[in-house]
């Protein structure tokens, strides 16, 4: 361990050099400390997500009330995509394109992980900051260039990438298959590759943090939960984002210099286009390589959050620590071993669909170990029901019942019926997208006093929860009926087909659900800046929860800690323990000559 303390000693005093020459631009803008770049992850997320949430009402509204003229559409999307209020039908495919790559990456993986592996690592392992601050600043400005760039792409003459957020040749390969296959589509690929340089950045910068900058006492098995889930979900990056960058770089070969990786034998309008040899099955692989693991790498730091949360508000340790941990890694190697499940109906020889079975079946056990672990934390404890822990909560409910339908898609014979129908996106909105944006939502809640100093309103908070909550059900739910029913996604009216008449009233009950969920996300984002300024003073530890990060005072300053950093001398969850007289006991209190460590 003397290594880590002098790597620190060291660390503390570089950073006391430039502790008075902070510049507006230095300290807010171009920062290095990981304090600031997580506020910097956080605000660029819900910016973005604003946008995504935005478009998916646009687009809700088209499909519950199809071909009907509003005056917003016209408001928002332009005389050339909307005209006379009537949403084009290419539009809608464009829509539905970047609504589902901001959030899935825009919102969800640099949200989270961007947002709080910068905040906790450096403050739960007991480190001065990031093991490289200059590197850590660059990964957050690729992050915001991707997003400007991703952005920009909306304003397109020809329109937006409208392949699918799963952007597949040869829509996406041939410019001039379709509208949004022109400029839009080469500004998504760019975007992108930005976009996972940034991720990759970020990720080798967790990793080496947590190898090699713990604290004194800090062993791998003193670590929080949620710096396992950042430290493991970081490692599934490294591995799989390099793959759908080659994909991005082929692509952009087919598409600007006349290769053909993933193009073979094309017509378009009568014409034989001279592309020969490629596959788009090829490209399919190398996206899942990468989307599947993507899954878990917006879960599993959300995951993380919700141990840790669920741990402090029930007053109790998290039940199975160690078999905690053993998941967490289990999903992460299964995750990357279950991409063919995307595409059964790709033409897959039956034997390789059964391999993919047989491994997406096996992660429902990791998943159900941790899903059993919050409930036997929960199971009578010392419930403190603050908005941080009813959205840890709502995130063990969604990620059971989106988990449910998992086992259905899993299974080849089973998934071929369901295949593309709105089954599937009532599926993975409830595993990966709800349960993300709950673990998202507890993450802010739980740790805004640590980033700012104040605390968010309690009231808001409950009414943020509770129709969130309802809504969230009552949009993805029925989703469920109307795919098993038969009803395609993407297609942006379904008033051709006799046969779905009967399903659109459930369309328009969505529709609502989702407008009024959407309408209550405001009453979150003013909560949020409000609060910044404005919202009451908060106190040192006002949780009560054991780890470093509430030992460290608030006010912005490089090394967290104005003296020597903290010991550690136990595991994080030591709550309610016989013979202490408070609740908690922080992880820098030594041992008593008589106490038992937890069997963990």
């Amino acid at each position: 361990m003397s290594a880590h303390d002098h790597a620190n000693e060291h660390d503390h005093g570089h950073e006391h050099e430039h502790h008075h020459k902070d510049t507006f631009i230095t300290k807010y803008i171009f920062s290095i400390d990981h304090k600031m770049i997580a506020k910097q992850y956080l605000i660029t997320g819900l910016i973005m997500g604003i946008i995504g949430v935005g478009m998916s009402l646009l687009f809700r509204m088209q499909l519950a009330w199809p071909e009907e003229s509003f005056k917003i559409f016209n408001v928002l999307l332009g005389d050339n995509f909307a005209p006379d209020g009537v949403m084009r039908n290419d539009i809608y495919l464009a829509l539905v394109t970047i609504h589902g790559t901001i959030m899935v990456f825009f919102v969800l993986t640099a949200g989270l992980s961007g947002t709080f592996s910068n905040l906790l690592i450096p403050l739960q392992i007991g480190a001065r900051d990031m093991a490289s601050g200059f590197m850590n600043m660059i990964s957050y400005w690729l992050f915001f260039l991707s997003s400007v760039i991703m952005v920009i792409s909306l304003f397109v003459e020809s329109g937006p990438a409208s392949a699918g957020w799963t952007i597949y040749p040869p829509l996406s390969a041939l410019p001039q298959a379709i509208p949004g296959s022109g400029t839009g589509m080469t500004l998504w690929l760019v975007s992108m590759a930005i976009f996972i340089a940034s991720s990759l950045m970020g990720s080798l910068n967790y990793v080496v943090t947590v190898i090699n900058l713990r604290t004194k006492g800090m062993s791998m098995t003193r670590l929080p939960l949620t710096i396992w889930a950042f430290f493991i979900t970081a490692i599934i990056g490294i591995v799989s984002f390099p793959v759908l960058l080659s994909a991005a770089l082929l692509l952009i070969f087919d598409r600007s210099f006349g290769t053909s990786f993933f193009l073979s034998d094309i017509f378009i309008a009568g014409e034989v286009l001279h592309y020969q040899g490629g596959s788009p099955v090829l490209f399919e692989h190398l996206f899942w390589f990468l989307g599947h693991p993507e899954v878990y790498i917006v879960l599993l730091p959300a995951l993380g959050i919700t141990s840790e949360i669920i741990a402090t508000n029930a007053r109790k340790p998290i039940f199975g620590y160690r078999a905690m941990i053993a998941s967490i890694i289990a999903i992460a190697f299964l995750s990357t071993i279950v991409w063919g499940h995307h595409m059964f109906v790709s033409g897959m020889n039956p034997f390789l669909g059964s391999v993919f079975t047989f491994t997406t079946l096996l992660i429902a056990i990791p998943s159900a170990v941790k899903a059993f672990n919050y409930i036997t934390t929960l199971w009578k404890g010392n419930l403190q029901l603050n908005p941080a822990m009813l959205f840890s909560i709502g995130l063990v409910s969604t990620f059971i019942t989106g988990g449910l339908t998992g086992i259905i898609l899993g299974d080849s014979t089973l998934d071929i019926n369901v295949h593309d129908t709105y089954f599937v996106v009532a599926h993975f909105h409830l595993v990966m997208g709800i349960s993300a944006l709950y673990g998202m939502f507890a993450g802010i809640y739980h740790w805004f006093p640590r980033m700012f100093g104040r605390m968010l309103n309690k009231n808001l908070g409950y009414v943020h929860f509770w129709v969130t909550a309802v809504c969230a059900y009552g949009v993805f739910f029925p989703m469920h009926f109307i795919g098993m029913a038969g009803l395609p996604r993407r297609y942006y009216t379904n008033t051709a087909f006799p046969l779905f008449d009967d399903l659109q009233n459930v369309n328009v009950i969505i529709t609502m659900f989702a407008l009024v969920g959407g309408a209550f996300q405001l009453v979150f984002i003013w909560n949020f800046f409000y609060s910044i300024f404005y919202g009451k003073k908060s106190e040192m530890n006002p949780w009560k929860s054991n780890t470093l990060e509430w030992t460290a005072p608030v006010e912005h300053m490089h090394g967290n800690w104005p003296g020597a950093i903290p010991e550690v001398h136990r595991w994080p969850y030591d709550y309610s323990k016989p013979g202490h007289d408070s609740d908690f006991v922080p992880q820098t209190v030594p041992m008593g000559p008589d106490e038992e460590q937890l069997h963990h």
